[in-house]
């Protein structure tokens, strides 16, 4: 059993966790170059100046994924690269280096699928209010400009932003990420609307600057919910908790999806919500809610859910011994049948699966060669739940491993490894793990050495 002809399997990863090169050639600071200088924010005082030194080395690394069969790789552009006060004067050098890295890939027969947004915000705009500020959309729109014209000639496939709920909650909200702020909900609120317009502006500036036809989404993070059993009920329970907004958080999906995809915020939310949901002006939603081409949704791990007594979705806890990643992820293969499932009834539109991976804890073993025998049977475990997805109708078109590379894992600091490449940090130096040629088999398969 395979894969559909033109699935796509690619491998991603971000500017900031791999490119290092954090000063050089006009780059401008991110709140992530600023939020790694704070004492104490990033475990063992780890910083992303240097990382996987991908700036210097992508053509090494363009090599890796050819030797792996990949078809498409999803990178992000440093925003602060390109514009280094974030708007405004153009850093040619910048501009140059995706030059050169969309050129390597291409020649190398990957396609480039490209993220505008993941996580390195321009400091010199946060400083000026950032996502606060009512114009942080436009400041995203001139930007996503700039980018789709100088790269829209190689580029077919484009993201807003990655991991919306993410960045805003534990960057503004818990302060665990940069910029490390603590607002309150009703403040938070007003920025994630800010960042919602900024999507459907980049969308519009997207399609108006590209000079061939373009495809557009985002990279949503896919808060996934999974029956306890297949029963009616608990289906149908999952189902209501991957869409409902029952508590004043923000870590459910409806609240960031259903404008975009929808053009409205859900009921149940502003009314849980109540007097801290923003003022939104008369054509907001109508900008927020751009027509997309694909469902993009980073997931790596769900929650169990059945019906209550009461009849309402009840979310269950993990039993006594689940396995769990290095991460202390639960290690749940159903989610990437679920997941898309629900996404796909609700929203109709074609899904990548833009990230799915482990943390897993590897070394270089004695023999010089990475044994990572734990990722290879997660991978079989999900990627197996996801060809249940297509087997039954739902529109699965690609997946993304993250990562290709061992790389900066945000206040983890380097402590996770998530690649497919190990890479030693001092050395820089590559080793493709086991994972790696064994993933190189399944592409090359399309699927069906998954057994």
């Amino acid at each position: 059993m395979s894969f559909p002809k033109h699935f796509v399997w690619g491998a991603a990863a971000a500017a900031y966790q791999i490119e290092g090169a954090a000063k050089e050639d006009g780059k401008g600071p991110s709140v992530w170059d600023a939020f790694c200088r704070k004492p104490g924010a990033i475990k063992n005082g780890h910083t992303g100046d240097i990382a996987c030194d991908h700036y210097h080395r992508y053509r090494d690394d363009v090599a890796l994924m050819k030797g792996l069969g990949l078809h498409a790789y999803r990178l992000s552009v440093s925003w602060p690269r390109v514009l280094p006060r974030g708007r405004g004067a153009v850093n040619p050098k910048g501009l140059a280096f995706y030059d050169r890295l969309l050129d390597a890939l291409l020649e190398a027969g990957i396609e480039p699928y490209v993220t505008l947004f993941h996580w390195d915000y321009p400091l010199a705009l946060y400083k000026r209010g950032g996502w606060l500020n009512p114009a942080a959309s436009d400041w995203f729109a001139e930007y996503a400009g700039v980018m789709v014209r100088r790269l829209g000639d190689r580029v077919r496939i484009w993201m807003t932003l990655n991991e919306p709920q993410v960045f805003m909650i534990l960057g503004h909200a818990d302060g665990q990420h940069a910029p490390g702020d603590t607002w309150n909900f009703k403040t938070l609120l007003k920025g994630v609307h800010h960042m919602l317009l900024a999507h459907g502006k980049a969308v519009q500036a997207i399609r108006a600057a590209t000079p061939k036809p373009a495809r557009v989404g985002l990279a949503a993070f896919g808060s996934t919910f999974y029956p306890a059993s297949e029963s009616q009920a608990d289906v149908a329970a999952a189902r209501t908790a991957m869409f409902s907004v029952t508590a004043k958080q923000l870590w459910g999906n409806a609240w960031w999806l259903e404008p975009i995809f929808k053009g409205r915020y859900p009921e149940d939310g502003l009314k849980v919500f109540g007097r801290d949901v923003p003022k939104i002006g008369k054509n907001d939603l109508a900008t927020i809610c751009q027509p997309l081409d694909f469902f993009g949704v980073n997931i790596y791990q769900g929650t169990p859910v059945r019906q209550g007594k009461n009849g309402k979705p009840e979310l269950l806890k993990h039993p006594v011994g689940k396995p769990v990643t290095a991460f202390k992820w639960p290690v749940t293969p159903e989610a990437l049948y679920w997941g898309p499932r629900f996404y796909w009834e609700r929203y109709q539109l074609p899904i990548f699966i833009t990230e799915s991976g482990m943390s897993s804890p590897d070394w270089v073993q004695l023999d010089g060669q990475v044994h990572d025998s734990l990722r290879i049977d997660y991978l079989k475990r999900y990627l197996r739940e996801l060809r249940r997805a297509y087997d039954e109708g739902i529109g699965v078109a690609g997946y993304f491993q993250w990562s290709i590379l061992d790389n900066f894992e945000w206040a983890e600091g380097y402590q996770e490894r998530f690649g497919l490449v190990y890479v030693d940090y001092p050395t820089q130096q590559r080793i493709p793990k086991d994972s790696a040629a064994w993933y190189r088999d399944v592409i090359a398969s399309n699927g069906e050495t998954l057994g």
